[in-house]
């Protein structure tokens, strides 16, 4: 069996998807761990967050320069050094010991509120109730339902979707907040990303799910379709910049669900809101994230 590589790179945790899809879209990786926490007495002893694992299959050519370009395509829409973190990087090669499987050992069951759980595909789970579950590979692509963001779409999702709703989610990433609309109801789900690497990804978890969704290449300002409810979990901003796309999907009476906003930028995209004659009617809050639910004043 290969040796494989653990590498350890130092980011904000607050945007630990982002840098983990960056790995899987660039390298031959097989999964990450987020973070680790160790406690003792109900008390935590030990934590690894700040801390990105990241088990690739064989050595990363071009490394740095890859993540200097996403680096700097970061900081381009708007994210400060601050706010990426250092990046300092770590590689040890180690020998196989069934390592594919060893990142699998962190991730457990996610819930995000009374009514969802995402669950690992490798893991049996028994819904609780009325629980919705969301069948998942962790890591595969930006939105694994461990971070807010994510999070603060599926609560929007639970809020404010109504059964029998058209419903699209740009910047789909894995495509979970999709599949979560059509399991609580919507009539259709469509999702799209500008990164080719993730639509195949899309396509094989609504499958796990059983769940009909479309997904395709695509960005909102070639959609001319219209819908009653519409995700966005994008950065701060690239919400800006496609704020008019964005409004240009909904039906007169259409709900538009906005994440992927730090507390300290919520002005660039209330800017964009307000310029676009938005309304905000709910605004939600996960540690140091805000989501908005706006419609057509």
């Amino acid at each position: 069996m290969n040796n494989y590589f653990e590498l350890k790179i130092s980011i904000n945790p607050e945007i630990e998807e982002i840098v983990s899809d960056i790995f899987f879209s660039n390298f031959d990786c097989e999964g990450v761990v987020l973070a680790e926490e160790a406690y003792k007495d109900l008390e935590m002893t030990s934590t690894t967050r700040g801390t990105l694992k990241v088990f690739l299959t064989s050595f990363p050519q071009n490394l740095k320069e890859i993540l200097d370009t996403e680096r700097e395509f970061l900081k381009s829409n708007g994210l400060t050094d601050n706010e990426l973190g250092s990046w300092e990087i770590t590689l040890d090669e180690k020998e196989n010991q069934d390592w594919s499987k060893k990142w699998k050992e962190k991730w457990t069951v996610t819930h995000v509120t009374d009514r969802i759980a995402v669950v690992p595909s490798w893991l049996e789970y028994t819904p609780k109730g009325n629980e919705i579950t969301i069948i998942l590979d962790p890591g595969c692509a930006f939105g694994t339902g461990t971070h807010q963001t994510t999070q603060l779409c599926m609560k929007a999702i639970e809020k404010y979707l109504k059964k029998g709703d058209k419903m699209a989610d740009i910047g789909t990433g894995s495509g979970i907040l999709a599949i979560l609309a059509k399991k609580f109801g919507a009539d259709s789900v469509y999702g799209c990303d500008n990164d080719e690497t993730v639509i195949d990804v899309c396509i094989e978890n609504a499958k796990i799910n059983n769940v009909e969704a479309d997904f395709e290449l695509k960005t909102a300002d070639l959609l001319t379709e219209k819908y009653d409810f519409v995700c966005a979990n994008i950065l701060h901003n690239v919400l800006a910049d496609i704020m008019g796309d964005l409004k240009n999907l909904l039906k007169p009476n259409g709900k538009l669900a906005l994440s992927g906003i730090l507390d300290e930028k919520k002005p660039v995209v209330l800017e964009a809101i307000e310029k676009h004659n938005l309304k905000i009617i709910d605004t939600l809050y996960q540690d140091q994230w805000t989501g908005f639910v706006v419609e057509i004043k």
